[in-house]
């Protein structure tokens, strides 16, 4: 596991379309069909990283939390399913199911999404406002695993709670540290 911090987005950058396949339904579903007219976080994840077990419970709970205000989820793994077996797609319609999202876990097999987003790491978290410009990009807390921090989603709590209320969100914001996506050999 290779410690990796996010990118971080440049904020106001348009969020950059894509099309994927959801594991669960197996249709593809693309950002118009999930952008809300509030905000709309999108996540990458994958199945086997500890940095997403870790915050794997709340982050559900944070979700549910969230859309039941009318801002929008959805989960994207980017990993190499052939070096990395335990984060295909049958396995994440699995993960999905078990843990009870309650938002689109969606396969980026070419790896493009991932790439346009500048994702680095899992997990990795974007907000994107009602016009989908960039407004939160980094970590979901403090805690990592073995930091002895709470899991609390505070930091992404806080940037949906000042969209919500019309109030600037803090631009100062701190880079998601995980795993680093499992990109495929060329």
């Amino acid at each position: 596991m290779a410690e990796t911090p996010s990118t971080m987005l440049p904020l106001g950058t348009k969020a950059p379309d894509f099309s994927l396949p959801d594991t669960r339904t197996e249709k593809n579903i693309s950002l118009q069909d999930v952008k809300s007219d509030i905000a709309t976080v999108i996540m990458f994840i994958c199945n086997h990283c500890p940095y997403v077990k870790h915050i794997q419970t709340k982050l559900v709970e944070v979700a549910k939390k969230y859309q039941a205000k009318k801002i929008s989820f959805v989960a994207i793994s980017s990993n190499d399913a052939k070096n990395y077996p335990a984060d295909g797609p049958h396995e994440m319609r699995h993960e999905a199911e078990l843990h009870h999202y309650t938002f689109p876990y969606l396969y980026d097999e070419s790896q493009a999404v991932a790439k346009a987003y500048h994702a680095a790491c899992t997990p990795d978290f974007f907000v994107f406002d009602k016009n989908l410009a960039c407004v939160y990009r980094g970590r979901f807390d403090e805690s990592t695993p073995g930091n002895g921090a709470l899991v609390t989603g505070n930091e992404l709590s806080a940037a949906l709670d000042a969209i919500l209320s019309g109030k600037m969100i803090n631009a100062e914001q701190k880079p998601s540290v995980g795993c680093n996506i499992k990109w495929k050999k060329i």
